[in-house]
């Protein structure tokens, strides 16, 4: 992880389905646990939906609001 990944996911948004537009950061713990299970895509999009939902999961979104404050 670099400290440009947690800037990513409080940047980029998802490209595709059901939460097409909203920002990685704020997809819903079921959404990121679904993908977990499931399989997360290739390439830096899945990359950074694996980073969040390791966030969501341990507890540690808060590490992204300083970077949110910006």
């Amino acid at each position: 992880m670099q400290a440009e990944d947690l800037i990513a996911l409080t940047t980029r948004a998802m490209p595709f389905g059901k939460h097409k537009g909203t920002l990685i950061c704020e997809l819903p713990g079921n959404y990121l646990n679904w993908f977990a299970r499931e399989g997360f895509p290739p390439g830096e999009i899945g990359r950074l939906l694996q980073l969040m939902q390791e966030l969501d999961h341990n507890g540690l979104t808060y590490l992204l609001d300083p970077i949110r404050k910006r």
